[in-house]
């Protein structure tokens, strides 16, 4: 069975560690990162936990069993799927500075026959402890980082062999380069005038159109775009959390999505005045009405847009990932259905109450799920003064 060759795992570990934890500066001395890795990436951990060290800071290992996750959700009553050790779960948010989760999964529909309600019911109660993480990285005492390590089920899903799929990550982290740190801070420095001259636009709204896309998003007041934090490796995409209440028209995807051990195909989604109301999909109908039952799943909570030159990602990987951050011909642009993310608040993000959240159109679900299109696409942004200016045409940003 294939494997990268050592110095690619060190780099990717290196990478990971002392690059995107920490927003491009790495971990520092005496600061504790878990390390969040199935058994199915073994091979990485002891890299990961290399670099650690080689930081001064202090590994938490948390090494997942893979393949438990049905026999739980078949077995487990109410009362087990929703318990939530609070003392331990609350200990750890203290303890830890940073985590780095990989995505390693050895059977990519192992819950396609769980009820989704299950899932959503376990996910919900461990909520508090991704809140206490949500207002610790907003105080800026946190941080994380999401990668992907391939296996034969993953490479399988997406039509590959597992060369071919690793070919795929390692191009798109910049790890056939010598110094993958430096390519990566290049392209944050890009991410880093694309998202000011957005911003220096004050843009109201963007509408996009193509073949099968009529959509109009309201980005509301106090707002800026967000892109090149290093929260997810590779990441390529330049996105904003818009005000949910001004979403208006339709937007087919033409790219599967994987969601809690399906596939949904060809989803459609039409909005008026920022709630959806019709969504199909011509596979995993059900998954999805059950994905937008839950609390204010059916408003969006992300807006965002990756721009071919600088993604490497030229297949479709059977992974979100990977997968909203797709190059190819066009790029990419996608949807969230769900929670909105308050570091586009342009401010200080533990000043505002949940009052002044809402009345400022900042979606908040249990749910964020990202959907995406590959297709051709013009985005015209409407200005304050009334003028339009096209962004992105030809997958690629014009600003």
């Amino acid at each position: 069975m294939f494997q990268p060759e050592p110095v690619i795992l060190r780099k990717y570990a290196d990478l990971l560690i002392k690059f995107a934890l920490g927003g491009g500066e790495g971990v520092q001395p005496k600061q504790t990162v878990d390390l969040s890795v199935p058994d199915s990436a073994k091979p990485l951990l002891p890299e990961l936990v290399r670099a650690v060290l080689e930081c001064g800071a202090y590994p938490k290992i948390h090494f997942i069993p893979t393949e438990v996750d049905s026999v739980f959700f078949q077995c487990a009553s109410d009362d087990q799927l929703t318990h939530f050790p609070e003392a331990y779960k609350r200990a750890e948010a203290d303890l830890i500075d940073h985590r780095v989760s990989i995505i390693a999964d050895p059977n990519p529909r192992e819950l396609q026959n769980i009820d989704p309600v299950k899932i959503f019911k376990a996910m919900d109660s461990r909520r508090v402890a991704r809140d206490w993480l949500f207002r610790k990285e907003q105080e800026g005492k946190f941080t994380w980082t999401l990668a992907l390590f391939g296996t034969s089920a993953m490479a399988k899903e997406a039509g590959m062999s597992l060369e071919e799929y690793w070919g795929q990550i390692i191009r798109a982290c910049y790890l056939d380069f010598d110094d993958p740190i430096a390519e990566w801070k290049g392209i944050q420095r890009e991410q880093d005038r694309v998202k000011a001259a957005l911003d220096a636009l004050a843009i109201e709204s963007v509408h996009i159109e193509s073949a099968r896309i009529d959509l109009t998003v309201q980005l509301g007041k106090n707002r800026k775009w967000l892109g090149g934090s290093c929260r997810n490796i590779p990441s390529f995409e330049i996105f904003i959390s818009p005000d949910w209440r001004g979403t208006n028209g339709k937007i087919f995807f033409n790219q599967p999505l994987y969601r809690y051990g399906n596939i949904l195909r060809n989803i459609a989604l039409e909005f008026k005045d920022g709630i959806l109301t019709k969504a199909t999909a011509e596979e995993g109908q059900s998954v999805l009405e059950s994905m937008i039952a839950r609390k204010n799943a059916n408003k969006i909570g992300e807006y965002s847009l990756t721009d071919k030159r600088y993604s490497r990602i030229t297949r479709f990987m059977a992974n979100t990932l990977f997968d909203e951050n797709v190059g190819g011909a066009f790029g990419n642009t996608h949807l969230a259905l769900g929670r909105a993310y308050k570091d586009s608040f342009p401010g200080d993000q533990s000043l505002p109450t949940d009052a002044e959240w809402e009345n400022m159109g900042y979606n908040d679900s249990p749910e964020h799920t990202d959907i995406i299109s590959t297709e051709d696409r013009t985005v015209t942004a409407l200005l304050p003064d009334g003028s339009k200016k096209v962004i992105f045409k030809d997958g690629m940003f014009t600003v």
